[in-house]
Parts: C-alpha cells; sequence; structure tokens
C-alpha cells in the first residue's frame, strides 16, 4: 500500500475505535513507524454479520468481541485492531511481533502475541522483548497482531464498561 494511504486508512481505522483506545494506540502506531515500521491497521469496528463470518471461517474464537463493540446509541467504539505490518501483511514476521507487543505493552493495550503458546514458550517471548532482542526465535500466538486493552473483559466491554 502506498504510504498515504496507509497513513490514511490509519485515521479512517480510528475514528471507529473508543476515544481512550485510539489515544494509545496512535502512540503505538508512532513508536512502530519512528522504528521504520509501517502498521497498517486492517480491521477495527467490525459488524457483529462480520464477526460471525470471521467466527465460522476460524479467524477468531468470538462470536462477540473487542471488535464489535458499540456505545448506547449504536456507536461504534471499537476496543480491538488488527495491526498489520504493511510491507508484509499477509505474514508478520517475528521482529513487527514482538516490537508490536512491546510498544503495546508499553501504552496499557497487549496483542495476540502470547494466544495458544505454551507458559515456557511466553517466556521466551518475554525475555526477548525485556532484551529487544527482535530476532529471537521465538514461537508465537494465533492473532499475534491483534491488540486490545488490557484490564476489560470483553462481557465488561459489552454491559458498557470501557477503559480509562
Amino acid at each position: 500500500m502506498k504510504e498515504a494511504d496507509r497513513k490514511a486508512r490509519n485515521v479512517q481505522r480510528m475514528t471507529t475505535l473508543y476515544p481512550t483506545f485510539a489515544a494509545r494506540l496512535s502512540k503505538v502506531i508512532e513508536e512502530l513507524e519512528a522504528g521504520d515500521l509501517r502498521p497498517r491497521i486492517q480491521d477495527a469496528w467490525r459488524s457483529r454479520k462480520d464477526q460471525i463470518v470471521a467466527f465460522n471461517a476460524g479467524h477468531t474464537k468470538l462470536k462477540y468481541g473487542f471488535h464489535n463493540v458499540t456505545g448506547p446509541k449504536g456507536e461504534k467504539e471499537s476496543l480491538a485492531v488488527d495491526l498489520l505490518d504493511d510491507d508484509a501483511p499477509l505474514n508478520p514476521g517475528t521482529p513487527y511481533v514482538l516490537r508490536l507487543t512491546a510498544a503495546a505493552e508499553k501504552h496499557g493495550l497487549t496483542t495476540g502475541a502470547r494466544w495458544g503458546v505454551p507458559i515456557k514458550m511466553r517466556q521466551a517471548i518475554d525475555k526477548a522483548i525485556f532484551d529487544k532482542n527482535w530476532d529471537a526465535p521465538v514461537k508465537v500466538g494465533w492473532d499475534p497482531v491483534h491488540v486490545e486493552p488490557t484490564g476489560i473483559t470483553v462481557a465488561k466491554a459489552k454491559a458498557g464498561k470501557r477503559p480509562s
């Protein structure tokens, strides 16, 4: 994707996010861009219908998730994005995933980098991030570029709670 298009896409997708989540994600994107990466918000808010399609395709384990969050009047308030590496959108490398995870955690967010990974292998991810060893040979989780807030559950978000 051309650089101007990537940036415009990110700006547009940010409008579908809950404001405090968007502010944190903005910092993550800025940090990655400062490291010469090109993060692209692929998916942000998605409809319940699109969520079911993703569920049926095996791309998510939830029929309702942080991507589907809406406000009291139906306004889009997504609490999740899929933040692809625009230079390798179909296969983000481990360096990108580790740098994304480090930046997300620095700003009160988390990624799917550890999802489905055994505890011992998660410790290798932690060590790689701590050491800033972006090329560490680690196994990453099944949805490594998914970004979401910490300290809140999907059920609480569905019931109206939002991260501060």
